[in-house]
């Protein structure tokens, strides 16, 4: 498999956490989302970059498997692993490691899809943009 990776750090605010004081389950997404930004800032292509060339790319589909807690205060590492398909489709897998207790907080996975932002409907074939984005990157084999 062929792989791009990026990495951001977060401080877990109070307000991603539950009346104990753990960071809310459905913020793991919100972490998935600061790492793909990163990404994106990363390797150069940026949400507004897509939208630019004619595109949305929403969410088809997600996963989370959470592991052991994060709390309020605690440092996490994202790292954001963007899986290269054939198929018109962005694959992320994500590890979410607690620096404060060196341990993996969760791991998880979301797929996107390309549609088109004037017609709303869904490509079937990568757009020609990313297609020429993907054949420009160095790609690490897993």
């Amino acid at each position: 498999m062929m792989i791009l990776q990026s990495e951001v750090d977060i401080t877990v605010r109070f307000s991603e956490t539950d009346a104990m004081g753990v960071v809310w389950h459905g913020n793991y997404l919100k972490f998935f989302e600061d790492a793909r930004e990163k990404f994106g800032l990363d390797y150069g292509m940026e949400y507004l970059d897509v939208y630019a060339k004619g595109f949305f790319t929403p969410i088809v589909k997600s996963e989370i498997n959470h592991k052991t807690t994060v709390n309020y205060g605690e440092n996490v590492k994202v790292q954001a692993t963007l899986e290269r398909h054939d198929a018109a489709k962005i694959v992320f897998r994500y590890t979410v490691w607690n620096t404060t207790t060196n341990k993996i907080a969760a791991t998880g996975m979301t797929m996107q899809v390309f549609m088109n932002a004037e017609t709303r409907e869904l490509e079937l074939a990568k757009p020609e943009f990313y297609e020429a984005w993907e054949n420009n990157q160095n790609w690490i084999n897993e």
